[in-house]
């Protein structure tokens, strides 16, 4: 099996579509890439890979190595900043086109899920990230039997689950904690995404879709709830352009003030001199959004911690 030098496996979940999973999934991967972890996602949204697209390597091409496929390097380790190595797989580095559609039936879903886990050489990893389709479909399935039939004994730590605020959506997640539940897969905590507008041209965050039925949620279920993510433009602008995230002065998220960073960094942001300054991991430092996953990621590593000792 491909994944014996993982050392723990996180399952990202969500029992709705555009809670923003893959977004949760990506900033979690350079969290824990600057914490010094050596990181893998694997992308098994069949039908909707966006992971190549957020790490902003499209263009790259999935390689044939000896006894399986070499993922795809978003950037390697660098002991001297402390940053850890970041490699991607997903089924969008397999499709001739990137707007091409995957039309296929769920036994051939089922034998892609189980070939990635089987085929891919990770080489050694702390922390493999797999973000998963909405809902609690085939490949949730797949995932769940392969995962609870080969992992060796605590390799799979849990999953993380997000959701929005609203109570549409917190309504279709709680399939997916039921669905863990049922499964066996410990629930490591809940991430309520899109909690707040941190708008571009002013200082305020907004909450645009109400607040707090993650938490809400979470407590219902007595599980973590790891925090409130707010919509940050700057990020999908990073994310869209590579352009490294600026905010006026007096912009606070989570009452947190953020724009002395970047006053004392704006002469040095883009410097092609700067150390890792081209990378997507350095420029994500100075978005408003890194000291919240920051403390999520914390807050993850506590709890893989929690259940290898259990």
């Amino acid at each position: 099996m491909s994944l014996s030098q993982v050392k723990h496996i996180i399952l990202v979940l969500s029992g709705k579509g555009g809670v923003g999973k893959s977004s949760v999934t990506t900033q979690l991967a350079l969290s824990l890439s600057q914490a010094g972890y050596s990181v893998g996602v694997l992308d098994v949204d069949l039908t909707g890979p966006s992971i190549p697209r957020m790490f902003a390597v499209e263009d790259a091409k999935v390689k044939q190595g000896s006894g399986g496929w070499l993922p795809v390097v978003v950037h390697e380790a660098n002991p001297s900043t402390g940053i850890g190595s970041l490699r991607v797989m997903s089924l969008g580095f397999l499709l001739p086109r990137r707007g091409d559609a995957v039309i296929w039936r769920g036994p051939k879903k089922t034998a892609m899920v189980r070939q990635f886990m089987s085929d891919v050489l990770w080489d050694e990893l702390d922390f493999l990230l797999v973000d998963t389709p909405p809902g609690t479909s085939d490949e949730h399935i797949s995932l769940a039997e392969t995962l609870l039939q080969e992992a060796r004994p605590g390799q799979l730590s849990g999953a993380i689950v997000v959701t929005t605020p609203q109570a549409v959506a917190t309504a279709d997640v709680r399939k997916e904690l039921n669905f863990c539940k049922k499964t066996g897969i410990r629930v490591l905590g809940v991430v309520e995404n899109m909690s707040g507008f941190v708008c571009p041209n002013c200082s305020e965050c907004t909450n645009i879709f109400s607040s707090g039925g993650g938490e809400i949620m979470a407590n219902d279920f007595n599980v973590r709830f790891l925090g409130r993510v707010p919509i940050d433009p700057q990020f999908l602008v990073l994310i869209e352009t590579g352009k490294r995230p600026r905010y006026p002065e007096g912009t606070k998220v989570n009452s947190q003030d953020l724009s002395f960073q970047h006053l004392e960094q704006v002469d040095n942001a883009d410097n092609p001199e700067t150390p890792n300054s081209s990378l997507l991991v350095d420029k994500y430092r100075d978005c408003s959004l890194a000291p919240i996953f920051r403390a999520i990621t914390a807050d993850v590593v506590v709890a893989v911690e929690q259940a290898s000792g259990s």
